[in-house]
């Protein structure tokens, strides 16, 4: 298996892993693979990693700009995270944020939140930050990861592509 960008041509196949991995998930509305999907539209998939395995996609992750409403640049949002069902439990989840962080980081990024179970993305060292807050979302499953530079303060925004239906 590597871990590689996205390509023209992947996308079916992306949106397919990503609703298969969120399907009947109980923190799930089944919209994300209709985020990636937006973000992609909105040219806002600023890092788009698949897990390829002989051609075959079997994972994804995202990564798009947040703003920060203390005026911080360079901070992103990671997710969704996705792995086919089938392949779940075998690291590959893990690879991708790995590969993901380590790109961000080549690219002099300043952090990275993510919004889900923290014993999972604490693993990579993402903790929670009290000073850091996500609107109407759980605080204990919003989480940051300082790349370069100081731990960000403030309100995030996601790109719209998370709420709204980009034209």
């Amino acid at each position: 298996m590597i871990i590689r960008p996205e390509n023209l041509g992947d996308e079916a196949a992306i949106h397919s892993v990503t609703e298969l991995a969120f399907s009947g998930h109980p923190h799930s509305d089944g919209s994300e693979p209709l985020i990636v999907d937006r973000l992609r539209k909105a040219g806002a998939l600023v890092l788009s990693l698949v897990a390829d395995e002989g051609g075959e996609i079997l994972g994804h992750v995202a990564f798009s700009r947040v703003e920060i409403s203390d005026g911080v640049m360079d901070w992103y949002g990671m997710g969704p995270v996705s792995v086919h069902p089938q392949r779940q439990g075998e690291g590959i989840g893990s690879a991708l944020i790995r590969k993901g962080l380590e790109e961000l980081r080549a690219i002099g990024a300043a952090g990275c939140v993510v919004a889900g179970d923290p014993a999972y993305y604490g693993r990579f060292g993402f903790t929670r930050n009290d000073d850091l807050v996500l609107p109407d979302f759980p605080p204990d499953y919003f989480m940051a990861l300082a790349l370069h530079g100081p731990m960000a303060s403030g309100i995030v925004a996601y790109h719209k592509a998370f709420y709204d239906d980009i034209a």
